[in-house]
């Protein structure tokens, strides 16, 4: 039975340097005391001084310096969280931060209220004046309609830590309240967490164990599910509180208007996947029960590897070369990127008590991107680290072509660079293997690690999310039952008679942040049918459509996901790239059956 470390333990060479951001939590703290008195005299100087276009100019370059130095801040203070939540000097570093930025927020909101109050003529009049500031303009005028009395925007502003609560509380409950013990299994006992679940045994190709994990994992789950959905209430509440304040027809809309989409672009995602998806993901399940044997396929073995014996072992320094060899058609600027990311310790790795779950890229403006991620030595984790440093060479890009306002594009498009890296890591080493077990683990990790996470997990939380708040928009309080009932009827209509879906699976719900993000669960799919697309044309046309791609990393969120999308040659106001990803993923489900009769006879 092996415990997890504690983060003072671990070998730090494998953990990331946050020294790029600060030297020290004193030197953060430092920082601090410096913005807020930036923060204080800004409000002293421009509140009801911009009575002139240079006078706005000039507030809106003082803000922009203000947020580039609390972007750095906040970011240290993440990733110190990140690596330990149950770390008290991070913790109060955590507070200190909350504390800055209500103060960021509430002192600063005058300076879109005083800006919406002028002409239009006023606004296009800054553009003019500094021509970098567009984007910020167009933004404040899409904001516009939705926009209330100064006096209100304060206040609301006042309240941005409160209303970051319930996701805090979330965290705190998932990561540090919930002891999951041990459990037995063949008779060997074994530790239970949620690093360990996610990480290794809800994929274990011991039927007896994983079965054994899963049964433990829900258990414990159930008992704070009632204190778990009161959090996800309130938030979802507030939400719905915001949106009403505002004008918006639903909290939909309300959520949507951030990302530049409308809702046909939304449903489209949902409703298309789950309606044609279905069927291959259902052959996929099959396909998996008749390899491994079971007498039936439950919910529980869906994350489980075609073949576990043909899945290499891979260490931290041999993942190095083989991301190199996969990503090396972006270029040496890219492939630079990705040397220093190893080099400089840009990556945290290592596995520990406290440590978020998952794996995320933060690429803080002013500084390199940090990627967290929980290495289990499996080759798995190559497209999950390659998933990543698809987010790391996005900003890396935008960062430094953009200033701060237009740096970040659409949640819509925000999962297009790392699944693209995934889909070229998969392609190498297909076209570098003629290994048949080999080719069909690649295939298998395609759709399981690729698409089963981005087109299936992912689109059943955004479904799921969609019934919640239809019932937010009608002024229900969702509770744990009827979250439960929610999530079992999206589960039970994706995979219909092929997957008996074992209790405890309806509290996955239980086990996502993304629902705290807004609608952020359904981006997933739009960015992988975007990925798809594009790799698609990279092995076609080569550099010709790798130029291009580079050129919309660098565009960072200077143009809609329409724009973005239509940059790389692609339309996404129709469902044709929709539905060629799904018939994609259906091929690769043909060619995973051929090279099983293949090799199995």
């Amino acid at each position: 039975m092996s415990e997890l470390q504690n983060r003072q333990d671990v070998d730090v060479n494998y953990t990331w340097d946050l020294s790029p951001l600060f030297k020290d939590d004193k030197a953060c703290e430092s920082a601090i005391d410096s913005v807020k008195e930036k923060i204080d005299s800004f409000e002293s100087e421009f509140q009801g001084q911009m009575d002139d276009v240079s006078s706005a100019v000039r507030a809106i370059d003082s803000y922009r310096d203000i947020l580039e130095q609390f972007v750095l801040i906040s970011t240290y203070s993440n990733l110190r969280l990140s690596g330990d939540r149950g770390d008290q000097q991070a913790q109060k570093l955590g507070a200190l931060v909350g504390n800055a930025g209500t103060s960021l927020s509430s002192k600063t909101s005058f300076l879109q209220s005083e800006l919406l109050a002028k002409d239009e003529s006023f606004l296009h009049d800054i553009a003019k004046e500094k021509e970098e500031y567009t984007g910020f303009i167009e933004d404040l005028l899409r904001n516009k309609p939705y926009q209330l009395d100064q006096k209100v925007e304060k206040a609301l502003a006042s309240f941005s830590s409160v209303f970051n609560g319930p996701y805090d509380l979330y965290q705190k409950t998932k990561l540090l309240d919930i002891d999951f013990g041990t459990f037995t299994a063949d008779g060997k006992e074994y530790s239970l967490s949620y690093l360990a679940f996610e990480g290794v045994l809800e994929s274990n190709p011991d039927k007896e164990v994983r079965r054994a994990a899963f049964k433990k994992f829900s258990e414990s789950l159930r008992q704070y599910q009632h204190t778990t959905a009161g959090t996800y209430d309130i938030h979802l509440k507030q939400e719905k509180a915001e949106a009403d304040l505002r004008g918006y027809d639903s909290v939909f809309d309300y959520l949507l208007h951030g990302q530049k989409v409308d809702r046909e672009l939304y449903d489209r995602q949902i409703d298309v996947i789950t309606e044609e998806l279905a069927p291959h993901m259902r052959r996929y399940a099959k396909l998996l029960q008749k390899v491994h044997g079971l007498d039936k396929m439950r919910y529980e073995d869906l994350k489980i590897p075609l073949d576990p014996a043909s899945e290499p072992e891979i260490s931290v320094e041999e993942s190095r070369k083989y991301i190199l060899d996969a990503l090396g058609i972006m270029g040496e600027d890219y492939t630079d990127m990705i040397n220093r990311a190893y080099d400089e310790r840009w990556i945290d790795f290592v596995i520990n008590k406290g440590k978020s779950t998952g794996a995320f890229c933060s690429s803080p403006y002013g500084s390199h991107p940090f990627i967290l991620i929980s290495w289990s030595s499996l080759m798995e984790e190559v497209f999950v680290l390659a998933h990543e440093l698809g987010h790391a060479g996005h900003f890396y890009n935008a960062n430094r072509a953009q200033n701060i306002f237009d740096t970040r594009p659409s949640m819509y498009f925000i999962e297009a660079p790392s699944t693209m890296n995934e889909m070229l890591m998969a392609n190498h080493l297909l076209k570098n293997s003629e290994d048949p077990k080999f080719k069909r683990w690649v295939i298998s990790s395609i759709i399981s690690r690729t698409y089963y996470h981005n087109f299936v997990t992912h689109l059943l939380e955004a479904a799921y999310q969609r019934e919640v708040y239809k019932r937010v928009d009608n002024y229900e309080t969702v509770t744990a039952e009827s979250l439960n009932e929610i999530k079992r009827g999206v589960i039970e209509r994706f995979w219909g008679d092929d997957v008996e879906i074992t209790e405890g699976a309806e509290l996955t719900w239980m086990r996502q942040p993304h629902y705290y993000m807004g609608l952020y669960p359904y981006t997933y799919s739009a960015g992988l049918t975007i990925a798809t697309e594009m790799s698609q044309r990279i092995l076609n046309e080569g550099q010709t459509a790798v130029d291009e791609w580079l050129k919309v990393l660098k565009t960072g969120g200077k143009e809609t996901p329409v724009e973005l999308a239509k940059m790389a040659g692609i339309d996404i106001t129709t469902d044709a790239p929709l539905k060629n990803t799904i018939q994609y993923i259906g091929e690769l489900v043909d060619e995973l059956e051929t090279l099983t009769e293949e090799i199995e006879g």
